[in-house]
């Protein structure tokens, strides 16, 4: 199985497409700081982590976001996270899952096509995937956690790593 070497990867992060982990840590801040998200801020971070979809995120309640994302804060079960946040129209579990890294970078990473498909080409999967739902979260961080426990690195980390390396590794299309 190849090694990735996760610091030369997350060097080259910010030459790639994805999303800005400043702003993603500005926004879990805030998060922190009043427990609830509200629905700018919601979109600003959906918007970060995918600029197609992100603009569903308008379509919620205005008080919808802010119940949601404050009830989903007093919970402690990952999978009951998951399912408040993607409940929310313009979030899947890739957004779900930048709002987990958001609030805790050490704990979460943010999961994509791009995770997925170098931890397939690392052979940890069977096929390639471009939905995803709750399990496959948990599939891809139990990995990226193991990684991570094996490096100097946090999982936040680990998962921009792998994102960086299928955009500077893939041949062809990332979608079919």
């Amino acid at each position: 199985m190849e090694v990735i070497d996760f610091k030369k990867y997350l060097k080259k992060y910010d030459q790639t497409t994805g999303l800005y982990p400043k702003k993603l840590k500005q926004i879990g801040k805030k998060y922190h700081a009043q427990s609830y998200l509200t629905r700018a801020e919601l979109y600003q971070l959906a918007h970060l982590n995918s600029t197609r979809s992100s603009y569903h995120v308008k379509r919620n309640p205005i008080n919808r976001v802010k119940k949601v994302t404050k009830a989903a804060y007093k919970l402690e079960d990952i999978f009951c996270k998951l399912a408040l946040y993607t409940s929310l129209m313009g979030v899947g579990i890739p957004t779900a899952s930048a709002i987990l890294t958001a609030l805790d970078p050490q704990k979460h990473c943010v999961i994509d096509t791009r995770v997925w498909a170098t931890l397939y080409q690392l052979n940890y999967f069977e096929q390639e995937k471009e939905s995803f739902k709750a399990d496959d979260y948990f599939e891809i961080i139990k990995i990226v956690r193991k990684m991570a426990a094996q490096t100097n690195f946090s999982p936040s980390q680990i998962g921009y790593a792998l994102f960086a390396y299928d955009v500077l590794n893939r041949e062809g299309n990332l979608h079919s």
